[in-house]
């Protein structure tokens, strides 16, 4: 990928340090030569349908009167409403959540769920803030984007940074604004506000259940199977938890606070109970800290990458020693690193099928707030494992037909499948 792409942009992004965004594009132009005839219509995803760039001002614990940035972004709704998280973040930018969007799209169409892609967020440390300032922000946020949300719009859910609570907040915020309670609004809600059961361990469960396939078409026997994870939220933990149950060895784990290794294998409960109470892995007991560095160079057979993105890239893809890599997180490996990797003959599994476990199980939750009607978590689990097997065995199919790598395979599907839609439904007027 050259650093000032040749495709169109907005005005409003820098064509000198395009961002996230610019890997968005160099993945859709890798694409765009399988699409056939829909890629007459490939412009239409090289442009967000809506950008919403809001003003979050609040009033501070100490009486002074704050000022946030925040975005909420519709990249595309030609398969349904618009469906992404909203995350917060000192340095959430514009670029990055029209990437994120974009991904959305992708997945929620390589999964074949309902839902086009959204994305929103705040430049804002929660660090640096009260329980009651956090609460301001949301409303003061859902607000100011409520014209273009809704449950047959946009239905946000939570990102980083953001959690169940937040999503009552929105919901609540929301229901006030419109003059009646809707709980479809957003996804990832506590149950007791019509949550679905399974939400919080979805995506790392999906991550786990195509990461069990990919493992499989490898050759690669689970049982004492060598995995290391990056981040351990949600996502990271629940996955290592399940590879761990499943007999793998989870060799190491890097959070913000540092990275631990442990050659025999990691006691993944007691790294959970230890994060749970000093909110980070540092001083975890059984486990030898190493550096953050030194986490990309261990030899293993998995690798879970569940933190941010572009965390796998030109200046350490050449030194992973992973057979395959299932992208926990969205965006953490560069174009260039793809092809780095790929030249070693390391299979990675895309984020946008990898991860799709959160946003299926947010589709879960939106048709039960719909129906009034809800399932067991067994059910959930049930629905979702099966719904993420099927993801992985059409883009292993497409990868195999083409001669392609999983990821281009799922933009594939994906692409086209949006793309379909939008040829069906033509343009207006």
């Amino acid at each position: 990928m050259t650093d000032r792409p040749t495709h169109a942009l907005p005005s409003y992004l820098n064509a000198d340090d395009v961002g996230p965004w610019g890997i968005y594009l160099e993945q859709v132009e890798r694409v765009t030569p399988y699409l056939g005839k829909l890629s007459r219509w490939v412009e239409t995803l090289k442009r967000p349908k809506r950008t919403l760039i809001v003003d979050v001002p609040i009033e501070l614990d100490n009486g002074t009167v704050a000022h946030f940035e925040g975005y909420r972004v519709q990249h595309n709704t030609s398969r349904g409403p618009g469906k992404g998280g909203v995350r917060y973040h000192q340095d959430v930018t514009l670029s990055e959540v029209m990437a994120l969007a974009a991904w959305m799209s992708i997945k929620s169409a390589a999964v074949n769920l309902p839902f086009g892609g959204a994305k929103g967020g705040i430049r804002i440390d929660p660090r640096n803030h009260s329980q009651a300032e956090l609460e301001r922000i949301t409303r003061r946020y859902t607000s100011e984007i409520g014209v273009i949300i809704g449950p047959n719009k946009d239905i946000p859910a939570p990102d980083v940074n953001t959690n169940a609570q937040t999503m009552a907040w929105m919901m609540d915020t929301y229901s006030m604004n419109v003059g009646g309670t809707s709980t479809g609004v957003v996804t990832g809600k506590p149950v007791s506000l019509g949550g679905s059961l399974g939400r919080v361990e979805a995506t790392g469960r999906g991550v786990f259940t195509v990461g069990c396939e990919a493992a499989r078409d490898a050759g690669i026997d689970l049982n004492g199977a060598r995995v290391i994870v990056q981040g351990f939220g949600n996502v990271g933990g629940t996955a290592a938890r399940l590879f761990q149950e499943a007999g793998a060895k989870v060799l190491a784990v890097q959070d913000h606070t540092g990275t631990v290794y442990n050659p025999n294998g990691l006691d993944v409960l007691a790294l959970l109970n230890h994060m749970e109470q000093h909110k980070g892995l540092a001083g975890a007991p059984n486990a030898e800290a190493i550096s953050n560095e030194d986490f990309w160079h261990i030899e293993t057979d998995l690798l879970i990458p569940a933190a941010l993105e572009g965390q796998i890239n030109k200046n350490n893809a050449d030194r992973i020693r992973a057979r395959i890599v299932i992208e926990g997180a969205n965006g953490p490996t560069t174009p260039e690193a793809d092809d780095i990797l790929n030249d070693k003959g390391v299979t990675i599994v895309p984020d946008v099928v990898a991860n799709a476990g959160g946003v299926t199980v947010s589709y879960f939750e939106w048709v039960q707030d719909f129906s009034s009607f809800f399932w067991t978590e067994d059910e959930i689990n049930n629905r979702l494992e099966m719904m993420m097997r099927s993801a992985y065995t059409t883009v292993a199919a497409v990868a195999k037909e083409h001669n392609v790598t999983l990821r281009t395979a799922a933009f594939i599907v994906g692409c086209a499948r949006i793309l379909e839609s939008r040829q069906v439904r033509g343009l207006y007027p």
